[in-house]
């Protein structure tokens, strides 16, 4: 087994490999003078079983081409299996016709990863589970929840919780965080007018005096958490945390949080953090680094990654 590390997330890549006790497979992964992406291999990859580990987060297009460029020179490397491991699969959010003549962008990028050479995916908390099906190849979906249920415990042993999703598109993933933490479901009813522009409604549970915690993906503009927050503090919350896999966090978003009624935010580190986000007192970040890697180590040996999620 190798593990090889594009530019994406470098500090996460190396503390994958930390955990597997593995070094960084040699490799070059540069830009020629016109921006154009070159990856060289600097050691044999033949009959190997390949991890590439790269997030298509910003620069997106950047990062996501060099995935496929690595899977390219890795496959004609003659390495044996190519796994791309995207802790944050970047175009999910185009995961269906918004509208008339809109792309899917999702199925596009699978189609590309897939040509590409890979021969299976392993990524977190896919933005909608049917992205699975737009692979003609595995695809392994770990789940952020993995990493803060154990946080929540922690943080709020013994008292009185509900996990609030912050839309209604995500109470499926609130609803398992809750079961597992043995709390109360809340819903946010949000009506979207225009994209990245949030407004809330109501919310739907009882939340006076208790503990919330909102469960999400993605956050990246943070309207639609911070509009959330408002909500339930509003609506007499003891205290609102949010816990959201991804930290996209472009723009503002920091500052918005920061000013918001959220006492913090928790991410992972499936997307680098920007110095404004190391920086923050309101967000907190967790690695997901000895996760993967179990999970890497699980698919090579060729056993169950199921038990992971008990």
């Amino acid at each position: 087994m190798k593990i090889m590390a594009c530019n994406s997330n470098r500090p996460l890549a190396e503390a994958i490999a930390a955990y597997l006790n593995l070094p960084l497979t040699k490799a070059v992964v540069r830009r020629f003078s016109d921006m154009e992406v070159f990856v060289e291999i600097q050691e044999n990859v033949r009959g190997e079983d390949v991890f590439v580990i790269q997030s298509s987060s910003f620069p997106a297009n950047d990062n996501l081409m060099e995935l496929l460029v690595a899977i390219d020179a890795l496959r004609r490397g003659s390495a044996r299996r190519i796994t791309s491991v995207i802790p944050y699969f970047g175009y999910a959010r185009q995961d269906r016709k918004s509208g008339p003549r809109t792309p899917i962008s999702a199925k596009l990028v699978a189609n590309l990863i897939t040509v590409a050479g890979a021969d299976r995916v392993l990524t977190m908390d896919l933005h909608a589970g049917q992205i699975q099906g737009f692979f003609d190849i595995p695809v392994d979906n770990l789940y952020g929840t993995l990493v803060f249920n154990q946080d929540i415990q922690d943080r709020f042993d013994g008292e009185d919780l509900v996990i609030v999703s912050p839309d209604v598109g995500g109470v499926v993933r609130a609803r398992g965080m809750a079961k597992k933490l043995n709390a109360d479901l809340a819903i946010v009813d949000k009506r979207r007018e225009q994209a990245g522009v949030s407004e809330v409604m109501n919310i739907i549970g009882e939340v006076k005096g208790r503990h919330c915690i909102l469960a999400d993906d993605i956050v990246d503009s943070g309207g639609t958490l911070c509009n959330a927050a408002v909500a339930l503090a509003e609506e007499g919350a003891t205290s609102v945390s949010a816990y959201v896999t991804h930290g996209v966090l472009s723009g503002g978003a920091v500052a918005r949080i920061t000013s918001s009624p959220l006492d913090r935010l928790v991410i992972t580190d499936s997307i680098l953090a920007t110095e404004a986000v190391r920086v923050s007192h309101s967000i907190e970040q967790l690695t997901i680094a000895p996760l993967m890697a179990e999970a890497i180590r699980r698919i090579s040996e060729e056993s169950s990654i199921s038990v992971l999620f008990n």
